[in-house]
């Protein structure tokens, strides 16, 4: 669904602006009606041009609202003001784009709004998982016990990304710079080399052949075949994320990415450490199991295991177990049904997605960490491999003509 800016008034006729998600311009118009705020003007978000000012943010980072969220629940926990606590965590914001939010959050509240809908209308900061949560807790008179549980689950996800993305950092960094070298020696260094081969080269001599491979394709990367692949790549890199962007697309694209021989292991289990914790906080906050199941469905980040989980909510819907329709999918490892079951039965469903969800971030761990294992020596070798087979051909015009001074002598 689109995200529209809008601006209105409320009852005591005081300006309101925000964020909110809605099918269409009418059902933003009726929700907003609802809450007693006409709408005076409105506009999908994304689709304005303007030109970005340096220095402004837009984003809230994931850490800045784990910190927020933290701060929040000991202040409620203290026993200070809901509208209080707001101001003050306002305040403290470096962040002025978040700063603002949480000023329209506050302002919002103190005129009677609760909350969960007062966070609602800035889906970009607080998404369906937060707000649910903060709508349960509000309902429960446990605000500040889910406000620490979400701060766990923030804190989770984000030491689950940083820890990918740092396990990528060594070999895209070695990739990077074995290209700029190989790069550089193509097309600086072998030209210089070929002129003085050509120049000491006598009468109908060639030279041998996996110099002229070297020198050609060291030719072609100096002229216009280096530009038109560095082109070729651009616009192939553009085009993909666009495709990705349609529905089609992006179905396609997750599917592929999970059946990577071993990347796509490691994305799977993301997906179901994810979909665990997601589920795990969720319920252990008091949120009914079907809503739970949508939020974590549209969390998920991933459009197959989005797929999978609306499946499983449907067929509890339907009044089958948990199990069967989880097992059904063929998206979630036995061994997660297994747990989920006995779960169930027990009671304690939350508890065990809980310590699905920890066994699941201590194998993504061991499969980074094995990944990067196998990626050193090769990424190592191709670089050895490709570089000394440079150096070889570049060496072997010189053997010839060493040979034919030696005979001559």
């Amino acid at each position: 669904m689109p995200t529209y800016v809008f601006k209105g008034r409320n009852r005591l006729n005081e300006t309101v602006v925000g964020e909110r998600v809605a099918d269409n311009r009418e059902a933003l118009r009726q929700l907003l009606r609802r809450e007693q705020v006409t709408l005076t003007s409105v506009k999908e978000k994304g689709r304005e041009m303007s030109i970005p000012k340096l220095g402004s943010r837009k984003k809230v980072k994931s850490k800045e609202l784990s910190i927020f969220t933290r701060q929040f629940s000991v202040m409620i926990d203290a026993g200070l003001p809901l509208v209080q606590c707001l101001d003050i965590l306002s305040q403290a914001q470096e962040n002025k784009h978040f700063q603002a939010v949480l000023n329209q959050v506050r302002q919002d509240v103190e005129e009677g709004s609760t909350l969960a809908a007062a966070m609602a209308r800035h889906p970009n900061v607080f998404d369906h998982l937060f707000t649910n949560m903060v709508e349960a807790g509000e309902t429960g008179g446990i605000l500040d016990l889910i406000l620490q549980r979400l701060s766990t689950f923030i804190e989770k996800m984000v030491k689950l990304k940083r820890d990918v993305i740092s396990a990528l950092i060594y070999p895209a960094a070695v990739i990077v710079m074995a290209i700029a070298a190989i790069a550089v020696i193509m097309i600086v260094v072998i030209p210089q080399f070929e002129n003085i081969f050509i120049g000491l080269l006598g009468p109908g001599e060639q030279l041998p052949l996996p110099t002229r491979i070297v020198t050609g394709i060291s030719s072609f990367l100096a002229g216009w075949g280096g530009l038109a692949m560095l082109l070729i790549t651009v616009g192939t890199a553009i085009a993909v994320r666009f495709y990705y962007k349609t529905p089609g697309g992006r179905y396609k694209i997750d599917k592929l990415l999970l059946k990577l021989p071993i990347f796509g292991i490691i994305l799977r289990k993301i997906a179901v450490a994810r979909f665990s914790r997601t589920l795990s906080t969720l319920l252990s906050s008091g949120v009914p199991i079907l809503q739970s199941l949508d939020i974590t469905a549209r969390t998920s980040g991933n459009v197959v295991i989005e797929e999978a989980i609306t499946k499983v909510r449907m067929g509890v819907e339907r009044g089958e177990s948990f199990v069967e329709p989880l097992k059904a999918t063929n998206v979630f490892p036995h061994m997660v049904a297994q747990m989920v079951g006995i779960g169930e039965q027990t009671g304690a469903l939350d508890a065990m997605l809980g310590k699905v969800a920890d066994f699941y971030e201590q194998e993504v761990d061991a499969a980074i960490a094995n990944l990067l294992t196998l990626m050193e020596p090769l990424l190592i070798g191709f670089l050895g491999i490709t570089i000394g087979s440079i150096v070889v051909a570049m060496y072997l015009p010189l053997f010839t003509l060493i040979g034919k001074l030696a005979t001559h002598s």
